[in-house]
């Protein structure tokens, strides 16, 4: 039971710091995000299975992470107030080809990610552009000017 415990409180945790660091930095990761992942995956367990090596406390610490998860997602299915918070919302970070700086400064996007991202789906530059959204993703959606 105590591996089950430790589950749900570390799970709980990587769920608020996953809210504090931020979508933009999790939807781009680089060489060294991928090898802190894998770093913290390792310190996780340690700190879920302690000295547990037994397949049932691997299984039980798996399926308590899989159970949490579907539980999370049901709150937010079953529960449209709590998606905000569990998910997070959309922000508007160009309006009329303007950035939005308190939104870009409080998501910590630099004016050249954002006109990277434009080049990516073919807008030349943010002027082009009626509506920035970064979606909850982290990815960022266009809606371009009409002509």
């Amino acid at each position: 039971m105590d591996i089950v415990l430790r589950t749900i409180a570390v799970f709980a945790f990587l769920l608020v710091l996953t809210r504090i660091i931020g979508r933009r930095e999790l939807s781009s990761l680089e060489p060294f995000d991928l090898i802190l992942l894998i770093v913290l995956g390792d310190a996780v367990q340690q700190g879920l299975t302690q000295d547990d090596y037994s397949l049932t406390g691997a299984f039980l610490v798996i399926g308590t992470f899989a159970v949490l998860q579907v539980f999370v997602s049901w709150i937010g299915y079953r529960f449209p107030r709590a998606r905000p918070i569990l998910d997070g919302e959309p922000i508007i970070i160009i309006e009329d080809g303007q950035l939005i700086e308190r939104n870009v400064k409080r998501e910590r996007l630099t004016r050249a990610e954002i006109a990277e991202e434009a080049r990516t789906q073919q807008i030349a530059h943010i002027s082009q552009v009626r509506w920035g959204v970064l979606e909850t993703t982290g990815k960022i959606s266009f809606i371009t000017k009409s002509s």
